[in-house]
């Protein structure tokens, strides 16, 4: 191992992640450095989360993860929860809108249709919608676009407003003509700059074989809260110092490393590794990385609340059917999303024969009045959303209201250069490295690669004679 001190701010995924490389906790190595992890609040894993609602152990936070990315997936199977991962039971959803529930059409790429026959039998759009999207426009694309204004250009208004926004909504809580089409979805600017058929596109893209039995989300029995339980465990017998409750308050450079000054202790650092939000990071690097700093202030974040909600199966006239329903904003609802848990996934039903547990969302980027909301007004909000879009007139036992005030930054078009600038910026620095949610990817299997990325930016500072072991063959990054 090597002697190096690496002092890891943030104990969301990201940071525990980074901590599990660095000290070999997560399988594939030996430790690295010697490890201290600090967290401001009184509890690890961030976003994941898990709680009991009707006595029943479910997540309040983030419930699944993509799996067909595959760093995730490898992070649970290397702290122990090979055996504890399961997909979902079904994935049929719905999209609630023009006051009917209709099925989530196939062949779709984030909202994006690929098949024009399967768009016209969920009768999700209208037959305006519907016939305008038959006839593609044509638009240029340069480096960037916004996916909304694109799609909007290609296909029609309402491909954006019943399709596109509810499901980037459900990633992002933010508005698709900012988010950034090369940022979020990738794969459809390469389509765009093709100069084809949108349509067509999308088709060859969602038509292309995936590997044989590899589901396309994973879940964890007990939920997806055991995930950070299992990495700190993890951690913890490596030998890591996890702290809570451990603000950082001053981050500064000194002729042989860092200084954090961390719940009133000043901790030596030859690395750092910030695994926080953009606004706490610019906070931290203001005077020593300025640069950074004033880029990292221009994040932009939306808020939004959970609820959840645990029912008697004997109270429910019908049980609701398939996995949920999204809904656009343009329908001027008060949710967002609607997933019925218990059909969801196998281990919640097994746990909890009796119960029937689902929960909403609430709140949007630039639109989290919810999140002023008491917690009785939101169960109310949910419940009269409910009793219109599935019928739902029973009355919950118990219920959960989670807020995430600053809960998911958004991308906008430029976001990958601004992200470029940071890290440039930091490199310059010397030790010091950035990982979470703000830079490559919202999701739970990015976040856990962008620790890798930052530990692997470190890789010369931990191994500085042979850089044998590098951090890509030791994480299988």
């Amino acid at each position: 191992m090597s002697d190096a001190h690496v002092v890891v701010i943030g104990g969301g995924i990201a940071g525990l992640a980074a901590a599990a490389f660095l000290s070999g906790a997560a399988g594939g190595g030996p430790a690295r450095a010697r490890v201290t992890l600090v967290e401001a609040s009184g509890r690890l894993g961030g976003k994941l989360r898990g709680g009991e609602v009707g006595g029943v152990r479910v997540d309040l936070g983030a419930e699944s993860m993509l799996a067909r990315r595959p760093e995730a997936v490898e992070l649970a199977r290397a702290v122990g929860l090979a055996e504890a991962l399961e997909p979902p039971t079904t994935a049929k959803a719905a999209i609630w809108t023009r006051g009917a529930l209709r099925p989530l059409p196939g062949g779709q790429v984030m909202g994006v249709p690929g098949d024009l026959a399967a768009l016209a039998a969920s009768q999700v759009l209208s037959a305006d919608g519907l016939e305008r999207a038959r006839h593609e426009g044509a638009t240029e694309v340069g480096d960037d676009v916004a996916i909304g204004r694109y799609v909007a250009d290609r296909l029609g208004r309402e491909v954006v407003d019943r399709l596109v926004e509810p499901l980037l909504g459900g990633v992002y809580a933010g508005h698709a003509d900012e988010i950034s089409l090369r940022a979020a979805v990738p794969q459809l600017l390469s389509i765009a700059r093709g100069g084809g058929s949108l349509v067509e596109g999308v088709h060859e893209l969602a038509s292309r074989p995936q590997t044989v039995g590899t589901p396309v989300f994973q879940g964890l029995q007990g939920g997806l809260g055991t995930l950070p339980e299992a990495v700190a465990a993890a951690c913890a017998k490596a030998g890591v110092d996890l702290r809570t409750d451990t603000a950082v308050d001053e981050l500064r450079r000194t002729p042989g490393g860092w200084r954090v000054v961390a719940g009133g202790e000043v901790l030596a650092a030859d690395a750092v590794v910030l695994a926080v939000p953009a606004p706490a990071a610019a906070r931290l690097l203001r005077t020593e990385v300025p640069a950074a700093a004033a880029e990292l202030d221009t994040v932009e974040y939306a808020g939004m609340a959970l609820v959840t909600l645990a029912f008697r199966r004997a109270d429910l006239a019908e049980v609701p059917s398939g996995s949920g329903f999204l809904v656009p904003p343009v329908d001027g609802r008060r949710i967002k999303a609607s997933t019925f848990s218990s059909n969801k996934w196998g281990w919640l039903e097994r746990s909890a024969p009796d119960a029937f547990l689902l929960r909403t969302s609430l709140g949007r980027h630039r639109e989290e009045q919810a999140l002023e909301l008491a917690d009785e007004e939101l169960v109310a909000l949910s419940l009269a959303d409910l009793g219109e879009a599935i019928g739902l007139t029973a009355r919950p036992y118990d219920t959960a209201v989670s807020r995430f005030e600053a809960g998911l930054p958004q991308y906008p078009v430029g976001h990958l250069d601004r992200v470029a600038r940071v890290r440039a910026a930091v490199a310059g620095a010397g030790g010091l490295a950035l990982c979470g949610a703000a830079y490559d990817g919202v999701g739970i299997p990015a976040c856990i690669a962008s620790a890798a990325t930052a530990v692997a930016a470190l890789d010369r500072l931990l191994t500085p004679e042979t850089g044998e072991g590098s951090t890509e063959r030791t994480m299988g990054a």
